[in-house]
């Protein structure tokens, strides 16, 4: 079992890139199985959730092959429409498949998906729009078995919420389709945006991405082509949050500033300063930071549920009190018990946590019970008088490339073993 040790306190200084983002690196993997010749996907982060999505297009029947953070993808010889039920439970995110294999293949048989336990992602919203697009569903010893019988057909599909993997599976099964599906309420986040990008590239008829209503107009057939995937906004944050922890000064390279808004805005709030030119973020924290007084969950272009777990860790040694509402899941306070045991003054009530400063955590053996909330403990511990010992880790590395060789060129005392 590997491990992070780290030895906090150390004041990060340098510059970094930030990786690819693994929130629209896995769409856009299930969006080439729609296309036909080679896709090469470009700035792709290489972690597990990654390998995973690339065993599913493998099983189906794709060549998938990757590299220095490139993929390349020949979707030309699917013949398998089943997503074994061991690939599924990898992620939390198999779920996406479902919609581009019904658009490639108008068939797919599939289980309910793995991943971290964050509390019910119920995937109703999927299915109710699926049907609506023509699509029968049965399910019988936790297997579905979804068939486009007389093929899909576009629809007019309201979201009770907007949700993001929702809004993603009816992109992929609607570029394909004959008609016009049009998504009202829809997910309005970077990564929604990212993927229509990508199918644009590919020939697919697509309006409205990045707005809560996205016409799709079905095409006879798309094509591959060569995409760079964006940078991950949840990464960048984490960098920022090191620094703010540590009181450090550090460049963030390759990074997407507009699509942090919700997040920097939070950061300025405790007193940090930050600037942004083309692709690189400035930023500079003094210790300690000072406490936000509210901060409340959204969907985008509100503060994203993913930062919820890392802000919280900055928050623990604020100066003053911290409030923060979780409004996405329900069970995304898991990390809150391995922080108090760091030396954090947290109570949580339902999906609210009050949090009030004290002047420093100290290290101690903790887990990580999911990726965000492990990313949390590791900010925790980067920034904790003495050593932290993080296990567990295998979470951490389904959204982060290579952590601790990051840090490290950041200055922080961190080692995997």
């Amino acid at each position: 079992m590997q491990k992070l040790i780290i030895h906090g306190g150390k004041r990060l200084e340098g510059e970094v890139a930030v990786q690819g983002a693994k929130n629209s690196a896995l769409p856009i993997l299930s969006a080439a199985m729609l296309c036909t010749g080679e896709s090469v996907l470009e700035n792709c982060p290489e972690l597990s959730d990654v390998y995973a999505a690339c065993q599913i297009l493998t099983s189906a029947g794709c060549r998938c092959q990757m590299q220095h953070h490139t993929v390349s993808i020949q979707a030309d010889a699917i013949q398998n429409s089943e997503i074994p039920e061991s690939l599924m439970q990898e992620m939390r995110s198999s779920i996406i498949f479902l919609g581009a294999m019904l658009g490639r293949t108008g068939s797919c048989v599939l289980g309910y998906p793995g991943g971290c336990e964050l509390g019910p992602r119920p995937i109703d919203l999927h299915l109710q729009a699926f049907q609506k697009m023509g699509v029968r569903i049965r399910e019988e010893n936790g297997v579905l078995t979804c068939t486009a019988p007389n093929g899909l057909h576009g629809a007019k599909i309201h979201l009770q919420f907007p949700s993001v993997g929702a809004t993603e599976n009816i992109m992929l099964a609607a570029v394909l389709a004959s008609g016009e599906t049009v998504i009202a309420n829809a997910a309005r986040e970077p990564e929604i945006v990212d993927l229509a990008k990508y199918l644009k590239k590919c020939g697919a008829c697509i309006a409205g991405e990045g707005s809560g209503k996205i016409s799709i107009q079905g095409v006879k057939k798309l094509h591959g082509c060569t995409y760079r995937i964006m940078p991950d906004r949840i990464v960048t944050a984490t960098w920022l949050a090191a620094a703010a922890v540590t009181g450090g000064t550090v460049r963030l390279l390759q990074a997407d500033a507009a699509s942090l808004e919700g997040i920097l805005d939070v950061f300025e709030q405790m007193h940090c300063i930050c600037s942004h030119t083309g692709d690189t973020i400035c930023f500079s924290a003094g210790k300690p930071v000072r406490a936000v007084r509210s901060l409340k969950t959204m969907p985008y272009p509100g503060f994203p549920t993913d930062a919820q777990a890392i802000m919280t860790a900055v928050l623990c040694t604020a100066n003053g009190t911290s409030m923060i509402e979780e409004t996405i899941f329900e069970n995304r306070f898991r990390h809150v018990d391995a922080l108090v045991r760091m030396g954090a003054d947290i109570q949580t009530a339902g999906r609210i946590a009050v949090i009030h400063g004290v002047r420093t955590l100290h290290g101690v053996p903790v887990s990580a019970t999911d990726l965000r909330g492990g990313a949390a403990l590791l900010v925790a511990g980067l920034g904790a008088e003495g050593e932290t010992v993080l296990t567990e880790i295998s979470h951490i590395d389904r959204g982060y490339d290579s952590p601790e060789k990051m840090l490290r060129q950041l200055g922080a005392e961190i080692t995997r073993v």
